[in-house]
């Protein structure tokens, strides 16, 4: 079965995500590796998108999404902590008598 979003193929949950927030999602967090120049840019081009009037209200959308996730999607935000190692603790050092 193949899956359309507003006329677009969605494959993966990332195709997902960029048919939802309009734009790719690595515009907003960065790629592994981008130099300096790279992140500027990429800032840059996200500030000028926030600016046009059809994305002034990404940011919301963008929380109203992630909500709708948690709340949807419990299982996928279960925490669990992790068991902390017990101290050991070492015996004070005196001077022999």
């Amino acid at each position: 079965m193949l899956n359309y979003v507003s006329g677009h193929r969605a494959d993966t949950p990332q195709d997902f995500a960029e048919l939802a927030l309009g734009t790719p999602a690595e515009l907003w967090l960065g790629v592994d590796g981008e130099s300096e120049a790279e992140r500027a840019a990429r800032l840059d081009a996200a500030r000028d998108i926030l600016a046009d009037p059809e994305y002034r209200t990404l940011p919301d959308d963008l929380i109203r999404l992630a909500a709708r996730a948690v709340e949807e999607y419990p299982e996928l935000f279960n925490v669990v902590p992790l068991a902390r190692p017990a101290r050991r603790r070492t015996a004070g050092r005196g001077v022999a008598a």
